[in-house]
């Protein structure tokens, strides 16, 4: 189907009333649409290169050790979350973000810091230090918590190993399996509803990542599926956008105008076809 437009005066401008073609589009998988009140958008950030990333290329078992489970940065890990930092900074992105979510794993939560905190912290600063010099291993200088969004750290985002006996997804000598990680990310997706920020940045790990995204890109065109679905990089950030279906927290709009002021009935000019006695003009 071929609609016509042709071209309309307004005032002395001319506005070209532009053909659109709609017969090779499969409605099918046509766009959707939501409210934005009813939206957020995430920054996804996996972690910087660790020191058991480098142990593990020449011995995947060793992801299973315990001594590398709260593994720090390597420098190379720390040069990428300069890069990112930088990337943020340039464009736009780090003054949009109102919260950042950081697994509780040092990893992560030095990434985090680097690529979103404050600039350098020297003693004698009203406001708190957002990390210590040194922490961590790190050979780097304190971060400042002044201008830059507030931090969290929360439990549901972290990697597969979880290693507190008082925690209730702990299972002794193993693993946690992968659809009980795809299940703690929903879990947490549902969580953001309660936070009213709109704009959140969230830190954590590639096991995390893939089995919540796999979760969630099931029934989507594969297309989609694959760059929502496929395995996180050190350091790769990608934003989307995720819907509240459920209504679970919603909050009102803040950009809706209701229009017609003052109040009164105010038919759209279709409804003369309905109500062709009324003789609502176009």
């Amino acid at each position: 189907m071929l609609v016509k437009f042709g071209r309309r005066m307004i005032g002395e401008a001319i506005w070209d009333l532009t053909p659109m073609q709609f017969n090779d589009m499969d409605c099918s998988t046509g766009p959707s649409l939501f409210p934005l009140h009813r939206c957020k958008t995430i920054h996804l950030v996996r972690h910087a290169q660790g020191i058991h990333n480098v142990e593990g290329d020449k011995d995947y078992q060793t992801y299973l050790s315990p001594a590398l489970f709260d593994a720090h940065l390597t420098p190379l890990g720390w040069q990428q979350a300069d890069n990112l930092r930088k990337h943020v900074h340039a464009c736009g992105l780090a003054k949009k973000i109102d919260l950042v979510i950081t697994s509780p794993l040092l990893r992560t939560m030095q990434t985090a810091v680097g690529v979103f905190g404050g600039e350098g912290y020297v003693d004698g600063m009203c406001v708190p230090p957002l990390m210590v010099a040194n922490a961590g291993n790190s050979d780097r200088p304190a971060y400042s918590s002044s201008s830059c969004p507030p931090f969290i750290a929360v439990e549901e985002c972290r990697e597969h190993l979880i290693e507190s006996d008082e925690d209730i997804l702990w299972k002794a000598q193993i693993r946690e399996p992968n659809e009980d990680v795809a299940t703690r990310g929903m879990e947490f997706l549902n969580w953001l509803w309660t936070r009213k920020e709109k704009e959140i940045a969230i830190v954590t790990h590639s096991g995390f990542l893939f089995r919540t995204l796999k979760e969630l890109g099931n029934g989507y065109h594969p297309l989609m599926k694959e760059e929502i679905c496929k395995h996180f990089a050190n350091c790769e950030l990608r934003s989307m956008v995720i819907v509240d279906r459920s209504m679970i927290g919603s909050d009102s709009s803040t950009t809706n105008y209701p229009g017609k002021i003052p109040q009164g009935p105010d038919l759209p000019s279709d409804a003369a076809e309905i109500l062709p006695e009324k003789g609502v003009p176009n």
